[in-house]
């Protein structure tokens, strides 16, 4: 099913906690994205500490510094012609910068995210976006974002627990489909 909305240029976020193996999971996505492209994508790769690994020379690292931090880097990523915009981790107010930027035909991102279920990471990306919007702001991550992937340690294993598919925001509630538990 992931193989198939990357494919598909979806918005994939992968959720858990710290160690859960969510970068190295990124990391396969890219690779089986690259292996499945006719034409190297262009990506562009926003991080804070330089993780994500690709072999794909039509690629763009964008790393905070101290004075740049990640919601200039994806406003400048947007001037790079992106064919899709990977954000190593979203940690905060930046969110809202990268919902935009994948609302803006800018589909296919990926990213990370720490929470304890994919619904709710819905929740925390919608408090990240708060730190930088005071306007709660659920339609624009309901269109943003199209899957998430909970990663989950159980012992010294990783697996997939489950996979929800956003399909809006409607009512007050975000409207989602479970695809694997």
């Amino acid at each position: 099913y992931l193989l198939e909305a990357l494919s598909a240029h979806k918005n994939i976020v992968l959720v858990g906690g710290t160690g859960s193996g969510k970068t190295t999971f990124l990391n396969m996505l890219i690779g089986e994205m690259e292996r499945a492209s006719e034409q190297p994508e262009r990506l562009i790769v926003i991080e804070d500490t330089p993780e994500i690994k690709t072999e794909n020379l039509n690629t763009v690292f964008l790393k905070t510094t101290p004075n740049v931090d990640m919601t200039r880097l994806l406003a400048s990523a947007l001037r790079q012609r992106p064919d899709r915009i990977i954000v190593g981790e979203v940690r905060d107010g930046a969110a809202l910068a990268m919902i935009k930027a994948w609302n803006t035909g800018h589909p296919g991102g990926l990213c990370s995210v720490h929470a304890n279920s994919a619904r709710a990471a819905l929740m925390r990306i919608d408090l990240l976006i708060r730190e930088a919007s005071s306007m709660p702001l659920p339609e624009v991550i309901g269109h943003g974002v199209d899957v998430l992937a909970y990663i989950e340690v159980a012992g010294k294993a990783r697996h997939i627990k489950e996979i929800i598919e956003v399909k809006g925001y409607k009512n007050g509630n975000f409207q989602v489909e479970q695809i694997g538990q």
